[in-house]
């Protein structure tokens, strides 16, 4: 979701090797250092204390097995990424790697679709700032109406206007090591769970339950609709092509950490999600309470080691998630400086800050705005909970077609290689873009209000996209491959 440690769009906007890395200093990122950065980039500690919960309510007790059908629609759909990066080293992300494949009109194309895959994901991320501020004052015993919510992401967005105005690296550095800590927490958790459910000394009754792992009574349908969740989950597995000029051997090295850190992320979710199925409990009861649950990680904490251990989980995850807003409000920002400067919106969007460099208008209207989605569905009736399902819905639909023009950039790159790859490899490009169109085509079918909706907003930001490649060729050209060659500094 994922970046700081959430988030990898932030990561190619916010850690721009050309901005923060010296030549002397660069080339010594190795790959189990770049794939755990990635890893901490998706904020795994978020993901797994609010995913599942949606996952749970559409396919009961098989939570863990909608998790290994979004492992696998992600490894599809991260071939492409992985197979480029061995043959360009760049900085940039989606739109960059689309830009080179297939020109600067998709490059464009696929950066103003990751544009709203940061904005989204910024209100998404403030609403679950709100869910891990509830949990962690419920946790702590302190008085917290909650209608009231809607204040959280106001006051946190101060500090994530404060931080971006002066881009503090130490910030970020210090919150992804949180993150990581956070795994650490999540699997110690998952342990005393299987533990606990194993001897008999669990407050549920059901067992370890290795049927979770199997598709059971769901129908397919509610699967790839849930996978949505769990999806969203490795967002950002990506991050790791923005250290391309800080790695060593970058055509070996970020490939072999793009697949390790969504192996590795594979790996830690089922576990993770295994663990909290059985630890709810696999009978009727136990569905309807991890589906009910504000933050899974914090209510399974206090059963089973401790409120002690609650708090720490809960405050570990309310500095993930500002983590992650401060990522992707910085990563929207550089954006709409980038294209601002280039003709593209407001002039005053192109404005920086004499000495600090930072596009502070842009930095400003992108928090603002984040602000306004979040308390706007509040001040609607909207829970925190609500807030952060809703957006990361749109997010990730935005996000579905930056990765599809990816794919598509990879299909271009094989049949264009000279058989520097295999044609049989097309294979997996294309099962990710049928992943992609999939997932997409089940939110539109099937769903109620106001999942109904998402899709045709996702859909309507991209068009916008289209329309200004088509109406504006030579801006969308000038744009895009800007996008292509440089990094967002």
């Amino acid at each position: 979701m994922a970046d700081s440690p959430s988030t990898p769009p932030a990561a190619a906007a916010q850690s721009s090797p050309s901005a923060q890395t010296s030549p002397a200093s660069r080339g010594r990122l190795r790959t189990p250092e770049v794939a755990a950065i990635s890893v901490g980039f998706m904020g795994p500690v978020m993901a797994m204390s609010l995913n599942g919960i949606g996952v749970a309510d559409l396919t009961g007790t098989s939570v863990p097995f909608t998790f290994l059908v979004s492992f696998l629609g992600t490894m599809f759909v991260a071939y492409a990424f992985i197979r480029l990066t061995g043959f360009v080293t760049h900085a940039g992300s989606v739109y960059a790697l689309s830009g080179t494949t297939m020109g600067p009109r998709a490059g464009f194309f696929g950066g103003f679709a990751l544009l709203g895959t940061y904005l989204f994901f910024a209100a998404c991320i403030a609403g679950a700032c709100a869910v891990f501020f509830q949990a962690m004052a419920a946790e702590l015993g302190l008085p917290f109406a909650d209608s009231l919510w809607v204040l959280i992401p106001l006051v946190v967005a101060v500090f994530v206007l404060w931080l971006n105005l002066r881009e503090s690296t130490v910030t970020a550095r210090t919150l992804l090591a949180i993150g990581l800590v956070g795994v650490l927490a999540m699997v110690v958790l998952g342990v005393v769970i299987i533990v606990r459910v194993a001897s008999g000394s669990a407050p549920v009754s059901t067992g370890v339950d290795l049927s979770t792992l199997l598709p059971g009574d769901a129908p397919v349908s509610a699967i790839m609709t849930a996978s949505v969740f769990g999806f969203l989950s490795w967002a950002g597995f990506e991050s790791g092509t923005s250290l391309s000029e800080d790695a060593r051997e970058p055509k070996r090295t970020i490939p072999r950490a793009l697949l390790g850190a969504v192996v590795l992320a594979g790996i830690l979710y089922t576990f993770v999600m295994f663990a909290q199925t059985i630890g709810f409990g696999t009978d009727e009861a136990g569905v309807a309470a991890f589906a009910g649950a504000s933050s899974t990680l914090t209510a399974l904490s206090s059963t089973y080691i401790g409120s002690w251990f609650a708090v720490l989980i809960s405050v570990i995850a309310f500095l993930v998630a500002f983590a992650s807003l401060l990522s992707s409000t910085a990563a929207a920002s550089r954006l709409l400086f980038a294209l601002a400067r280039d003709g593209f919106g407001p002039k005053a969007f192109a404005r920086t800050h004499p000495r600090t460099g930072v596009p502070g208008p842009a930095v400003l209207f992108v928090v603002v705005t984040t602000v306004v989605l979040a308390c706007g569905t509040g001040v609607l009736g909207a829970t925190s909970v609500d807030v952060y399902y809703w957006y990361a819905t749109i997010a990730t639909l935005c996000m579905v077609v930056a990765y599809g023009m990816t794919s598509v950039g990879v299909i271009r790159f094989v049949l264009n290689s000279g058989r520097r790859i295999p044609y049989w490899e097309l294979v997996f490009p294309v099962l990710g873009l049928v992943y992609l169109v999939f997932v997409y085509v089940v939110q539109v079918i099937g769903q109620e209000a106001p999942y109904t909706w998402f899709p045709w907003m996702a859909g309507a930001w991209c068009l916008i996209g289209l329309v200004i490649v088509l109406a504006r060729p030579a801006l969308a050209e000038r744009i895009g491959a800007r996008l292509t060659q440089e990094e967002l500094e």
